[in-house]
C-alpha cells in the first residue's frame, strides 16, 4: 500500500494528538501469515536525535506514524538509561501503547569484544551485560554487538569468538540473543564472520546481515562482495538490516540490488523482522525511510 499525502497528514495529526489512526496496514502489513515484518532502525533518524529534534522516547511513536511494526534501538540515544528502570518502564509502555514490538538494541561504545587482552575482553562483556538486562526488560529478542579485534585473521576470529561466547553465556540467563552485524573491518568479510559463528557454536549467537555494510576499509574503500557476504551470513541470521543510501528515478536503491538481496534472504528460510536503516543524505530522514519501505513492499510482492 502506498501512503499518500492525505493519509500521512491524517496519521501525523493523530500522532500529535496522542492517538493512533487504525488502518488495515497496521494490523500486519503483509498479512497474518507473512514471513516478514518491517521494523525501523533508530539510526535512520540519527541526525534528528543528535540535534535533539527527537528523543529516544519519541522513537516508538515515529515508528508507528510510519506504519512500521517494530523498533530497533541504538544505545547511544539512551546511553545513561540502561539501568534506569523508571525510564525503561516508560519506554516499554510507550511502545506497547503504540502497538510496536521492541526488537533489539544495537550496542556501540562498550569496548572491543575480541580485545587481545583477556581482562579487557572480560571488561567488555561486563559493559554489555546491562544492555542484555535492558533488552530483557523491554521484551527484545537480542542485542547487536560489534566483533572488533586486533591481530591476524585467525587470531581475531579466536578472540572475537571467545568474547562472544562469554556474552552468550550471560545472554542465556536472560534469554537474550547476541548478534553480530557486518560493521567494518574483518566483520565485513563473510568468511571471517561465518567462521566466528562456527567457533562460538552457541544457540544464542547469530548475525545481523546488513545490505550496505560490506566495506572493510573505510579509508581505502576496500569492499567485499555483498551478495556473497549475505549468502554466508544468512544461515546464522537472527535479524536483517535493509540499509539504503540513494534511490534512482524508479525508486530502486542505486548502489545495490534489493531484489537480489531479498531473494538471498528468502532462500535462506529466514523469518522475522527486516529493519529499514536509511543512511543517505539526498532525502530527508523521514523521506528516506518511506522510500525504503516502498521499495521493500515492491520486492516482497515478487517473492
Amino acid at each position: 500500500m502506498q501512503t499518500n499525502r492525505r493519509n500521512f497528514i491524517r496519521t501525523s495529526a493523530a500522532f500529535v494528538a496522542g492517538t493512533v489512526v487504525a488502518t488495515p496496514a497496521m494490523a500486519g502489513r503483509f498479512g497474518a501469515n507473512s514471513r516478514y515484518k518491517l521494523s525501523l532502525a533508530e539510526w535512520s533518524f540519527h541526525r534528528a536525535l543528535f540535534a535533539n529534534e527527537m528523543t529516544n522516547l519519541d522513537f516508538p511513536r515515529v515508528t508507528r506514524e510510519l506504519e512500521l511494526e517494530g523498533v530497533e534501538y541504538v544505545n547511544q540515544f539512551f546511553k545513561d538509561k540502561a539501568k534506569d528502570e523508571k525510564y525503561l518502564a516508560e519506554l516499554k509502555k510507550i511502545a506497547k501503547n503504540e502497538g510496536v514490538a521492541n526488537v533489539l538494541i544495537m550496542c556501540d561504545g562498550e569496548g572491543m569484544v575480541g580485545h587481545p587482552d583477556k581482562a579487557e575482553r572480560e571488561k567488555t562483556v561486563e559493559n554489555h551485560k546491562k544492555w542484555i538486562d535492558a533488552a530483557a526488560f523491554l521484551g527484545c529478542h537480542s542485542i547487536r554487538v560489534n566483533a572488533g579485534s586486533q591481530g591476524t585473521y585467525e587470531e581475531q576470529q579466536k578472540l572475537a569468538a571467545d568474547g562472544l561466547r562469554m556474552l552468550c553465556e550471560y545472554g542465556d540467563t536472560q534469554k537474550i540473543d547476541v548478534i553480530v552485524e557486518n560493521h567494518g573491518g574483518l566483520s565485513s568479510n563473510g568468511e571471517w564472520l561465518s567462521g566466528v559463528m562456527k567457533m562460538v557454536d552457541h544457540k544464542r549467537v547469530g548475525t545481523l546481515p546488513d545490505f550496505g555494510n560490506f566495506t572493510i576499509n573505510r579509508e581505502t574503500g576496500e569492499s567485499y562482495d555483498r551478495y556473497k557476504g549475505m549468502e554466508l551470513l544468512m544461515p546464522y541470521a537472527k535479524g536483517v538490516s535493509a540499509k539504503s543510501h540513494v534511490f534512482d528515478k524508479d525508486g530502486n536503491e542505486a548502489e545495490m540490488d534489493f531484489y537480489r538481496l531479498m531473494k538471498i534472504v528468502d532462500d535462506s528460510g529466514y523469518k522475522g523482522f527486516i529493519d529499514i536503516e536509511y543512511e543517505g543524505s539526498e532525502l530527508s530522514e523521514k523521506e528516506g525511510v518511506i522510500a525504503t519501505k516502498k521499495l521493500l513492499e515492491k520486492v516482497f510482492a515478487t517473492l
